[in-house]
C-alpha cells in the first residue's frame, strides 16, 4: 500500500475519534445559560423541552467505546500498514500464487506466527485429516456406495467447483454438465479424477487449423447438425462433408464420435458445451474455442479430489 493510501486511511480514522470525544464532552458540559433541570422555553405538541444533561450511563459507555476504538487500533491492524502489536493477519494477503502461499505459509510456522486463516486450517487439517485419509485409503469403486462419503463430496463439490457447474453440477454455456454422461475426456472414475487433479485444457483452433475457406462454414454447420441427428438440408451437409474430410476427423473421428484422450467432442449426440444453435456451431468452427479448468492437486489435495471425483461420478451413475 502507497503512502498515499496510508495517509487517506490514517487520517480520517483518528479524525473520527478525536471528533467524537470533543462532541461528547461539548455535550456534557452546560453552554445553553439556562440551569440545568429547567425549561429550555419553548415547547412543541405539549411536550416541553428541558436543560437535562446526558445520561451518565450512556456518556461512560460512549467513553468505553471510545477507549476500546483506540486499543483495538493498537493491538490489530487497521491504520494503513501498520500491523499492530500482536502483530496479527487474517490472511496472506499479499500472496499472487500458490507457491507463494505455500512458501508464505511455511515461513510462517518456521516463526511460529501463523495468520488466522493458516491456524484454522491447521486445525481443520488436525481434525478432518485422518477422516479424509481414510476416504483416500478406500478405492473409487467402494467410495461412491458410501453415502457419507458422497455427501462431504457434494459439499467440497459445492464450495469449490459450483461456481462455474453449478450447484446442480449441470454447467451452463461453456462450461461442461456433469450429470448428463457425456464426457470430453471420459467418464470413467479414474478419468473424472485425472480431470480434476490435473485439470484440463481444451482448444479448437479456428477452422481447426485447417485451409477451410468462409464459403464453407454453412455447408460444414450443416454436416455437423446431420451428425447429431436433427433435420438437415441434405445438399447442403454433403458440401460439408467433403470440408469435414480436409482434417477435422482427425480429432472428432471418421465418425464424428469424437476422442476422449484428445477432449475432442462427440457430435454426434445432444450434448453441447457451447450451445446446439447453427449460429452457435457456425461460431464454434469459425473462431474456434478454448476452455481451461484449473488443477486441483494442489489447492485441495489429493485426499479431498478422491471424494469429490466419487460425488460427480454419482451424478451420472445412479
Amino acid at each position: 500500500m502507497s503512502n498515499f493510501w496510508n495517509i487517506w486511511i490514517i487520517i480520517p480514522t483518528l479524525l473520527v475519534i478525536f471528533g467524537c470525544v470533543v462532541l461528547l464532552i461539548a455535550c456534557t458540559k452546560n453552554s445553553t445559560g439556562v440551569e440545568e433541570g429547567k425549561s429550555m422555553g419553548h415547547s412543541f405538541d405539549g411536550i416541553e423541552e428541558l436543560n437535562n444533561p446526558l445520561p451518565k450511563w450512556w456518556s461512560y459507555m460512549f467513553y468505553v467505546t471510545i477507549v476500546f476504538g483506540v486499543v483495538y487500533l493498537l493491538l490489530y491492524p487497521g491504520l494503513g500498514s501498520y500491523q499492530g502489536l500482536f502483530g496479527w493477519t487474517s490472511a496472506n494477503q499479499s500472496v499472487r500464487s500458490m507457491e507463494e502461499s505455500k512458501a508464505a505459509v511455511e515461513t510462517a510456522k518456521a516463526n511460529n506466527h501463523l495468520s488466522q486463516y493458516d491456524a484454522e486450517v491447521a486445525k481443520a487439517d488436525a481434525k478432518y485429516g485422518p477422516i479424509f485419509d481414510k476416504y483416500l485409503a478406500t478405492p473409487l469403486e467402494e467410495l461412491v456406495k458410501d453415502e457419507q462419503a458422497l455427501n462431504v463430496g457434494k459439499r467440497l463439490f459445492i464450495n469449490n467447483c459450483a461456481q462455474c457447474h453449478g450447484s446442480d453440477a449441470r454447467g451452463s454455456k461453456g462450461f461442461p454438465n456433469l450429470a448428463d454422461g457425456s464426457w470430453l475426456y471420459g467418464g470413467e472414475l479414474a478419468d473424472i479424477k485425472k480431470s480434476i487433479m490435473d485439470g484440463r485444457k481444451g482448444m479448437m483452433p479456428p477452422k481447426g487449423g485447417l485451409p477451410i475457406e468462409d464459403s464453407e462454414l454453412k455447408g460444414l454447420t450443416e454436416y455437423v447438425v446431420k451428425l447429431s441427428g436433427r433435420e438437415h438440408d441434405a445438399a447442403l451437409a454433403a458440401q460439408g462433408q467433403g470440408s469435414f474430410m480436409k482434417g477435422c476427423f482427425a480429432c472428432h473421428g471418421m465418425d464424428g464420435t469424437g476422442n476422449k484422450f484428445m477432449g475432442a467432442p462427440n457430435l454426434t449426440d445432444d450434448a453441447w458445451l457451447y450451445g446446439a444453435s447453427r449460429g452457435a456451431i457456425e461460431e464454434s468452427i469459425r473462431d474456434g474455442r478454448a476452455g481451461v479448468m484449473p488443477a486441483w492437486k494442489d489447492i485441495l489435495g489429493e485426499e479431498k479430489v478422491h471424494v469429490i471425483s466419487a460425488y460427480v461420478y454419482s451424478l451420472s451413475n445412479k
